[in-house]
């Protein structure tokens, strides 16, 4: 098995204060969003490899972070060759771009570089071995459609498995916000291709509704924190519960 950590994006709403530092090496209660994630994925005994993808801007960044820290899992920091904001790949760009360059035939868990949460990803693979075929995506069931409405994507579920998704809705069907925290299948990996070949992967959202029709997803749904860094106001909040150590949870 392999990790992918997404970290290719320009966070230009959060600018100025990532004009020159990428948004995964903020720091959030004294240490970067970037090594919780690792924290995380080390939990995991059956990923080998973690690739981290940034863009031509931040690549030198993120190569002397991996320098600097302490590593039980070999990190490889793959640069996407864009640099800037118009030019990027975007997720699901950046997926196909290391899958095509790594040669990557493992199973692959993806997480967004910017996402802090509390759940286990241990739990969340060993779900994913619960199931007979298939991939996996974790949603945060925020238990309030408002809280939902034009924000997130949204998923919809029969059982565990997910029958519909729909992208920041303004009538959402559940209240399952979708995390942007995958594992692939690595009989799925083909069809990121294909989804992207067929326009239909612009964003994860695309990709988890192809997925949908040509293979089965499943839903991995948890109720402990989770923040999506991507305005002040969210990196604010983060920094506020995280400062109390509440990540540990």
């Amino acid at each position: 098995m392999k990790a992918l950590i997404l970290a290719a994006g320009y966070a230009t709403r959060l600018y100025p204060l990532t004009q020159n530092r990428p948004k995964p090496l903020l720091e959030v209660g004294g240490k970067a969003i970037i090594d919780y994630i690792i924290e995380k994925i080390d939990a995991i005994s059956e990923v080998d490899t973690i690739y981290v993808v940034t863009n031509n801007r931040f690549y030198s960044s993120f190569k002397e972070w991996s320098f600097h820290k302490e590593k039980s899992i070999p990190i490889k920091i793959i640069n996407d060759g864009t640099s800037t904001n118009e030019d990027r790949l975007g997720a699901v760009g950046d997926i196909h771009f290391v899958l095509n360059q790594e040669e990557i035939e493992d199973d692959l868990v993806v997480i967004a570089g910017d996402n802090l949460f509390g759940f286990s990803l241990s739990g969340f693979v060993h779900f994913f071995h619960e199931q007979d075929a298939g991939s996996v995506v974790a949603f945060r069931d925020l238990k309030d459609r408002e809280k939902v409405r034009g924000k997130y994507g949204v998923g919809i579920l029969e059982g565990s498995k997910v029958v519909g998704f729909e992208e920041k809705p303004l009538q959402p069907q559940s209240t399952l916000a979708s995390t942007a925290c995958y594992l692939f299948n690595k009989q799925d990996l083909p069809l990121v291709e294909q989804s992207i070949k067929q326009g239909k992967a612009d964003n994860p959202g695309d990709l988890v509704r192809f997925l949908t029709t040509y293979s089965t997803v499943h839903g991995f749904v948890f109720t402990e924190h989770w923040f999506d860094i991507g305005s002040f106001e969210s990196l604010e909040e983060a920094q506020s519960v995280y400062a109390k150590g509440v990540e540990q949870k």
